[in-house]
């Protein structure tokens, strides 16, 4: 079941925020293990209150676990299965010596640095 453009946006942001919240507390991302349905609710994923939810781990991002058309795709297979399963990447490391000083000014600023006219960037 292949998801519609408003669809997937939809789910896009919802997981964005999940490993974004996962990512940014230790809390959070203890609930995702142990509470995964209400952790993802609270993230913006709403499951069918029978769904198995898998969460799965991933070492580093950009591994193939961690690719976003992956992760649509299990999505999708959970939409006909009732079977979610969901990838978690380790939080990625930022290399500040790669980044200039406006970057860094950005990212203490909470500046956006998407580069996608998507509708969580405007």
């Amino acid at each position: 079941m292949a998801l519609d453009q408003r669809k997937r946006a939809e789910f896009v942001n919802g997981y964005t925020r999940a490993l974004i919240s996962a990512w940014s507390s230790e809390e959070y991302a203890a609930r995702l293990q142990s509470d995964p349905r209400a952790a993802l609710a609270e993230a913006g994923l709403e499951l069918p209150a029978d769904a198995e939810i898998v969460i799965v781990s991933t070492a580093a991002e950009g591994e193939q676990e961690g690719n976003l058309e992956v992760q649509v795709e299990l999505y999708e297979i959970g939409l006909a299965t009732g079977r979610y399963e969901f990838h978690i990447p380790k939080t990625p490391q930022i290399d500040t010596a790669e980044l200039s000083e406006g970057d860094l000014s950005d990212i203490a600023a909470g500046g956006n640095s998407c580069c996608c006219p998507c509708c969580c960037c405007t």
